[in-house]
């Protein structure tokens, strides 16, 4: 049977029809289409002379029959600033709805009554779904680092006449239904260049060529149990190699240069993937989510109405805090958002007080908001700026010649950051539990032999950056260098500033000497360079202990946390070997 014919069957199934005309106008196929496969259905014994439905029929109906229903609701959302710092896209209220319980209700009403949720970020916040719809919750460890098509991985066994649902998708109408005859891929009829597909006239998804566009991709699926064979092998083939990391599921659903599943087209008005916070508030501008906490000091700061607040977009996953960028009256400002678990690591007055000592330096970038509470923090837009490259020799030539000038200008504040107190005190988050990295207690014991050494070696005290990584060091589009985020900024030895940026950049050997001598212009002294090392090492179990605490929280920094636990063996070793310990 063609498409046409099932849909057929599935008309006629919800509705008796003895009228062609009646049954052509809601199939939408012309009324020779529908005389065409009428008299096919006959032949094939699906239907009778009256067009009621056979046992044949009614077997096939019920063979397709929706089984279960998987939601994929583990993302982070990024796109959704400032609403995903507090919520999870899936529990964002849209016309006096929660979106997830709108789609599972939608789902009741079909008969699907097997639903799992794949969850990941804030997962306890789907915890009450457990008693209030009775479905199961399956959690993806991997949902930070990883993409969707792992979270389908998970319950990959339960495929069998599957719907497979985003969770950010707000339907008019229930898109579910009780009889489904055969496999289909929901998209609009809206046409974007971000699509992968497009619907062709035999109702197949296609690949779009490069750079045309295609139709929008919603994500919203049914798998009878033949696809599902080929979708589950697909995807445990696409798991197995890292380079997959960032896919969708939908590369599971593809054969060569089309999609093994048909089109379920759809009116763009009718449903909608809700991404960013300008697209809830277009759909529904009275959605209690709307009014967040950033959006209000946003507002209460520039003395505007929210509705001003436009462009607002994710700036980058960052290492202790979120950060996202809006405009408002065609200026563009970054609002800082603190990270899970950063007011245990950082001292906000005493960054409050950092920022009072540089603001008339012209060395950093221009603070329109900062509270000292709670960490958030409104800057403007440095337009056109790019970070420096760690690869690039005259960006480390001039960024260096920036960060000495700093250095020389000896600002001084109250507090200090204090390495081995820091090591210690990042160790105490993880509230006894033990390292991931069986060596660590003598790792530990041999970092703290370069305690004296550093003590004892001569250096002088000023205000220094100590996060001062090439990310930090912006260029603007008249090549003027700006160093942002002080939020660690405190007294210590410039020295330190210099095996940050190394750590940071994930550099090796030659490559730290290559910096080393940059900053000192082929000057330095052996023992301030044994000192460097010291402070690599030092700073290197430091951050692995961050690192580690963070991991508890959910967030993973892959081969940046295992660098730095090296950086502390590798350059204990070094400096070991000066024989100066």
């Amino acid at each position: 049977m063609n498409i046409c014919e099932l849909n057929i069957i599935k008309e006629l199934f919800e509705n008796s029809y003895t009228n062609q005309r009646i049954l052509s106008k809601n199939t939408k196929y012309s009324l020779g289409v529908v005389n065409k496969s009428l008299k096919n259905l006959f032949e094939y014994e699906f239907i009778s002379k009256n067009n009621s439905l056979t046992l044949k029929a009614k077997s096939e109906i019920e063979k397709n029959r929706p089984k279960n229903a998987i939601i994929l609701a583990a993302g982070l959302g990024f796109r959704m600033v400032p609403i995903n710092f507090e919520t999870p896209k899936a529990m964002i209220e849209v016309k006096g709805e929660i979106l997830i319980e709108r789609i599972i209700r939608q789902l009741r009403e079909v008969g699907v009554e097997k639903i799992y949720v794949l969850t990941g970020y804030m997962k306890e916040k789907f915890e009450y779904l457990i008693d209030k719809f009775n479905v199961e919750l399956v959690y993806n460890r991997e949902y930070f680092e990883k993409n969707n098509i792992f979270s389908l991985k998970l319950v990959a066994d339960k495929l069998d006449n599957s719907y497979i649902v985003p969770s950010d998708i707000w339907c008019k109408d229930n898109p579910f239904s009780k009889v489904e005859m055969y496999s289909w891929y929901m998209v609009s009829d809206n046409l974007s260049k971000k699509s992968e597909v497009r619907v062709n006239r035999k109702n197949e998804l296609v690949r779009v060529g490069f750079d045309d566009a295609g139709n929008d991709m919603l994500g919203i699926s049914y798998l009878l149990s033949k696809d599902c064979d080929y979708v589950r092998e697909k995807i445990k083939n696409l798991c197995k190699y890292e380079k997959n990391n960032s896919l969708f599921w939908e590369k599971s659903l593809f054969s060569n240069k089309k999609m093994i599943v048909h089109s379920k087209l759809v009116n763009s008005k009718d449903a909608v993937e809700i991404n960013t916070y300008e697209q809830l508030r277009e759909l529904d501008n009275n959605s209690n989510n709307l009014d967040t906490k950033q959006i209000k000091i946003i507002s209460n700061t520039l003395s505007i109405d929210s509705s001003k607040i436009k462009n607002i977009s994710v700036l980058k996953k960052g290492m202790t805090n979120r950060s996202f960028l809006f405009e408002v009256d065609r200026q563009k400002y970054i609002m800082r958002v603190p990270g899970n678990g950063t007011k245990e690591l950082i001292n906000r007055k005493e960054e409050l007080d950092v920022y009072s000592k540089i603001k008339e330096k012209g060395i950093s970038d221009d603070i329109i908001y900062i509270n000292a509470e709670n960490g958030y923090k409104i800057t403007k837009y440095i337009d056109n700026a790019r970070c420096c490259d760690k690869d690039n020799k005259d960006d480390l030539k001039r960024c260096m010649k920036f960060l000495k000038i700093f250095h020389d200008m000896n600002l001084k504040v109250e507090h200090t950051f204090d390495i081995f107190k820091s090591i210690d005190f990042y160790e105490t988050l993880r509230n006894g539990q033990k390292s991931v990295y069986k060596d660590y207690d003598s790792t530990k014991e041999k970092v703290k032999l370069l305690k004296n050494y550093i003590e004892n070696s001569e250096k002088r005290f000023c205000l220094c950056h100590i996060d001062a990584n090439c990310d930090n060091f912006l260029f603007d589009k008249n090549d003027k260098i700006y160093l942002i985020d002080w939020e660690y900024s405190a007294m210590q030895d410039p020295h330190l500033d210099i095996a940050m940026f190394c750590i940071y950049s994930l550099y090796d050997k030659k490559q730290i000497d290559d910096l080393i001598d940059i900053y000192f212009e082929n000057n330095c002294k052996t023992e301030d360079r044994i000192k460097i090392y010291a402070y690599i090492s030092a700073c290197g179990l430091l951050w692995s202990n961050w690192c580690e605490y963070k991991f508890q929280l959910g967030i993973e920094f892959g081969e940046y946390s295992v660098k730095q636990y090296h950086y502390a063996k590798e350059y204990f070793n070094i400096v070991n070997s000066y024989g100066v310990l």
